[in-house]
Protein backbone atom coordinates (compact mmCIF):
# COMPACT_ATOMS: atom_id res chain seq x y z
CA UNK A 1 0.00 0.00 0.00
CA UNK A 2 1.28 3.14 -0.75
CA UNK A 3 2.40 5.93 1.65
CA UNK A 4 -0.40 8.24 0.00
CA UNK A 5 -2.83 5.75 0.43
CA UNK A 6 -2.12 4.79 4.05
CA UNK A 7 -2.18 8.52 5.05
CA UNK A 8 -6.13 8.53 3.28
CA UNK A 9 -7.53 5.81 4.69
CA UNK A 10 -6.52 6.41 8.36
CA UNK A 11 -9.40 6.40 10.49
CA UNK A 12 -9.62 8.16 14.07
CA UNK A 13 -10.45 5.75 17.30
CA UNK A 14 -10.58 6.35 21.22
CA UNK A 15 -9.25 3.07 22.98
CA UNK A 16 -10.50 1.62 25.56
CA UNK A 17 -8.41 -1.53 26.52
CA UNK A 18 -7.59 -2.74 30.32
CA UNK A 19 -4.00 -3.26 30.08
CA UNK A 20 -1.26 -4.86 32.83
CA UNK A 21 2.07 -2.59 32.08
CA UNK A 22 5.41 -2.14 33.73
CA UNK A 23 7.65 0.67 33.14
CA UNK A 24 10.74 -0.03 32.00
CA UNK A 25 13.75 0.91 28.94
CA UNK A 26 13.40 0.26 25.36
CA UNK A 27 16.60 -1.56 25.67
CA UNK A 28 15.03 -3.82 28.21
CA UNK A 29 12.23 -4.79 26.28
CA UNK A 30 14.27 -5.96 23.78
CA UNK A 31 16.38 -8.08 25.67
CA UNK A 32 13.45 -9.43 27.43
CA UNK A 33 11.92 -10.41 24.38
CA UNK A 34 15.14 -12.05 23.71
CA UNK A 35 15.72 -9.03 20.44
CA UNK A 36 18.30 -7.72 19.34
CA UNK A 37 17.70 -3.48 19.67
CA UNK A 38 18.09 -1.48 16.35
CA UNK A 39 20.62 0.53 15.45
CA UNK A 40 19.44 3.63 15.12
CA UNK A 41 16.68 3.26 18.31
CA UNK A 42 17.79 4.32 21.61
CA UNK A 43 18.42 1.53 24.68
CA UNK A 44 17.46 4.54 26.98
CA UNK A 45 14.07 5.46 25.92
CA UNK A 46 11.61 5.35 28.37
CA UNK A 47 9.22 2.65 27.36
CA UNK A 48 6.15 0.57 29.02
CA UNK A 49 5.93 -3.42 28.71
CA UNK A 50 1.93 -3.74 27.94
CA UNK A 51 0.26 -6.88 28.69
CA UNK A 52 -3.70 -6.64 26.86
CA UNK A 53 -5.32 -8.55 29.38
CA UNK A 54 -8.91 -8.16 27.33
CA UNK A 55 -8.46 -10.08 24.05
CA UNK A 56 -5.94 -10.99 21.75
CA UNK A 57 -4.19 -14.11 21.86
CA UNK A 58 -0.47 -14.54 24.00
CA UNK A 59 2.29 -13.96 21.66
CA UNK A 60 5.01 -14.77 24.86
CA UNK A 61 4.21 -17.87 27.78
CA UNK A 62 5.43 -15.99 30.23
CA UNK A 63 2.29 -13.78 29.86
CA UNK A 64 -1.61 -15.08 29.65
CA UNK A 65 -2.65 -12.15 26.91
CA UNK A 66 -0.70 -10.00 23.93
CA UNK A 67 2.49 -7.90 25.00
CA UNK A 68 3.80 -5.41 23.32
CA UNK A 69 5.43 -2.23 24.17
CA UNK A 70 4.85 1.14 24.28
CA UNK A 71 6.83 4.76 24.20
CA UNK A 72 6.24 5.96 27.51
CA UNK A 73 4.77 9.52 26.62
CA UNK A 74 2.19 7.19 24.52
CA UNK A 75 1.39 5.19 27.11
CA UNK A 76 0.91 8.09 29.93
CA UNK A 77 -1.65 9.98 27.29
CA UNK A 78 -3.67 6.96 26.69
CA UNK A 79 -3.92 5.47 30.44
CA UNK A 80 -4.53 6.02 33.49
CA UNK A 81 -3.96 3.80 36.86
CA UNK A 82 -7.23 1.58 37.85
CA UNK A 83 -8.24 3.88 41.18
CA UNK A 84 -8.07 7.09 38.71
CA UNK A 85 -10.69 6.44 36.24
CA UNK A 86 -13.59 9.52 35.32
CA UNK A 87 -17.60 8.18 35.28
CA UNK A 88 -17.38 7.38 31.64
CA UNK A 89 -14.50 4.63 32.78
CA UNK A 90 -16.56 3.36 35.26
CA UNK A 91 -19.95 3.19 33.31
CA UNK A 92 -17.71 1.26 30.26
CA UNK A 93 -16.42 -1.28 32.86
CA UNK A 94 -20.54 -2.10 34.35
CA UNK A 95 -21.72 -2.64 30.82
CA UNK A 96 -19.06 -4.85 30.70
CA UNK A 97 -19.98 -6.91 33.68
CA UNK A 98 -17.31 -5.44 36.30
CA UNK A 99 -17.72 -4.47 39.97
CA UNK A 100 -16.65 -0.69 39.85
CA UNK A 101 -16.21 1.77 43.43
CA UNK A 102 -15.71 4.92 44.13
CA UNK A 103 -11.41 4.95 45.99
CA UNK A 104 -12.74 6.45 48.76
CA UNK A 105 -14.92 3.70 49.52
CA UNK A 106 -11.90 1.15 49.99
CA UNK A 107 -12.44 -0.93 53.08
CA UNK A 108 -15.94 -0.72 53.30
CA UNK A 109 -17.28 -3.12 51.09
CA UNK A 110 -19.33 -0.97 48.57
CA UNK A 111 -19.80 -1.13 45.18
CA UNK A 112 -21.65 -0.71 41.78
CA UNK A 113 -22.97 -3.37 39.77
CA UNK A 114 -24.79 -3.17 36.28
CA UNK A 115 -28.20 -5.45 36.99
CA UNK A 116 -29.66 -6.19 33.27
CA UNK A 117 -33.42 -5.86 32.27
CA UNK A 118 -35.42 -8.41 32.14
CA UNK A 119 -38.87 -9.42 31.68
CA UNK A 120 -41.31 -10.52 35.05
CA UNK A 121 -43.86 -13.13 33.12
CA UNK A 122 -45.58 -14.38 35.99
CA UNK A 123 -46.69 -11.82 39.30
CA UNK A 124 -46.20 -13.34 42.79
CA UNK A 125 -49.64 -12.33 44.81
CA UNK A 126 -49.53 -9.36 46.74
CA UNK A 127 -46.66 -8.34 45.09
CA UNK A 128 -45.38 -4.78 44.43
CA UNK A 129 -46.39 -5.40 40.96
CA UNK A 130 -49.48 -6.66 41.30
CA UNK A 131 -50.56 -4.17 44.31
CA UNK A 132 -49.82 -1.22 41.65
CA UNK A 133 -52.21 -2.52 39.06
CA UNK A 134 -49.47 -3.90 37.02
CA UNK A 135 -50.14 -6.82 34.58
CA UNK A 136 -47.74 -9.55 33.44
CA UNK A 137 -45.67 -9.34 31.24
CA UNK A 138 -43.64 -6.46 33.48
CA UNK A 139 -40.42 -4.96 31.62
CA UNK A 140 -37.62 -4.39 34.28
CA UNK A 141 -35.20 -2.27 32.85
CA UNK A 142 -31.59 -2.19 33.28
CA UNK A 143 -30.02 -0.35 36.23
CA UNK A 144 -27.22 0.29 38.58
CA UNK A 145 -27.23 -1.24 41.92
CA UNK A 146 -24.99 -0.79 45.22
CA UNK A 147 -23.59 -3.05 47.52
CA UNK A 148 -23.88 -0.85 50.87
CA UNK A 149 -21.16 -0.70 53.69
CA UNK A 150 -23.89 -2.75 56.03
CA UNK A 151 -23.62 -5.72 53.29
CA UNK A 152 -27.52 -4.74 51.67
CA UNK A 153 -28.18 -4.09 48.47
CA UNK A 154 -29.39 -0.91 47.05
CA UNK A 155 -31.44 -1.14 44.00
CA UNK A 156 -31.59 1.78 42.03
CA UNK A 157 -28.08 3.90 43.04
CA UNK A 158 -28.59 7.02 41.55
CA UNK A 159 -24.89 9.22 40.63
CA UNK A 160 -24.32 12.23 42.50
CA UNK A 161 -22.72 15.47 40.48
CA UNK A 162 -19.18 15.00 42.69
CA UNK A 163 -19.82 10.93 41.99
CA UNK A 164 -19.81 12.37 38.07
CA UNK A 165 -17.43 14.65 37.89
CA UNK A 166 -14.89 11.98 40.49
CA UNK A 167 -11.69 10.80 39.01
CA UNK A 168 -10.92 8.43 41.61
CA UNK A 169 -13.06 5.37 40.00
CA UNK A 170 -11.46 1.67 40.39
CA UNK A 171 -12.78 -1.30 38.45
CA UNK A 172 -13.29 -3.64 41.72
CA UNK A 173 -11.99 -7.37 41.59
Amino acid sequence: MSKKLIELSMVAFIGTKSVLATPMTRGEYCDYRGWKIPDDEDPNEPVYLVEYTDGGKANDERHNGYITMSPKEVFDNAYRPNGSLNFGDAIRALKEGKKVARSGWNGKGMWLILTHGRVVENLEPNSFYEKCGFEAPVTICSHIDMKAADGSMVVGWLASQTDMLADDWAIVE
